[in-house]
């Protein structure tokens, strides 16, 4: 759309006409909203050293390229021109950073199952499997498979059972992170966000009734759960500390 609005002489007029402090006082707005709605989604997703590094780093290099006191003198025009803005530099530093991070870190392993109870098996076996492979005491690997479990329960009581008739996917994808294990369900249901039910179960009475009881045992095995949405498109992140 704005490559369209670009060979529009009209458009290109009225937004010259846009007076210098009008236009610099937008951008100003636009860039604390981003930067606040960035710090929100560092917090709620847990700050740990990596992230704090990436996102620390991530800023101070676009700050330097906005302010030209990085390579100022060495980059050619067309760099200059791309990278002088910092938050193209800074999401490029991240994004690197990340990348780089991912690459070597622990290996992380992927199952991928029809989304219903009968694909509860297999994820039970897959997680064993993985916490096996990461030499977890029995204890703690009942701990991660009833995580598995309730969180399937959760996703299949959180779709309701409406579909367009196709069959629904779960993704499953598992890494370690230190003691912690990171389980990662990605599927496309569309219903309330289990991070918020789950903060409203401290407001219920203690006997819950028949739909809330794959909720609070979720709440009791994991060590911490978070439910994203994107589009259509639901990430629950839960995990479960365990022990060798």
């Amino acid at each position: 759309i704005v490559v369209l609005l670009a060979f529009l002489p009209k458009f290109a007029a009225l937004l010259v006409a846009i007076p210098g402090p009008v236009v610099a006082a937008y951008v100003t707005v636009l860039l604390a909203l981003l930067f606040v709605q960035g710090m929100r989604m560092v917090v709620q997703d847990g700050l740990d050293h990596r992230k704090a590094a990436i996102a620390g780093i991530a800023f101070w290099i676009g700050v330097g390229f906005q302010n030209e006191s990085i390579f100022a003198d060495l980059l050619g025009p067309f760099a200059g021109v791309l990278l002088g803005n910092g938050m193209t530099s800074g999401a490029l530093a991240a994004v690197i950073m990340i990348l780089f991070m991912e690459l070597t870190g622990p290996r992380r392993r992927r199952l991928r199952v029809p989304l219903e109870m009968d694909a509860l098996p297999a994820i039970d076996e897959f997680l064993r499997g993985f916490a096996s492979s990461s030499h977890w005491n029995g204890a703690s690997t009942e701990r991660l498979a009833s995580a598995g479990e309730e969180t399937l329960a959760v996703l299949l009581q959180t779709d309701g059972g409406v579909g367009d008739g196709g069959a629904r996917r779960l993704s499953v994808v598992a890494r370690m992170d230190g003691p912690v294990a990171q389980v990662e369900f990605v599927t496309t249901t569309e219903g309330d966000n289990i991070e918020d039910q789950l903060a409203y179960l401290a407001e219920l009475p203690p006997v819950p009734d028949e739909d809330e009881i794959s909720l609070r045992l979720l709440r009791h095995h994991a060590s911490s759960v978070q439910h994203q949405k994107y589009h259509g498109i639901d990430i629950v992140t839960v995990e479960v500390e365990g022990e060798r």
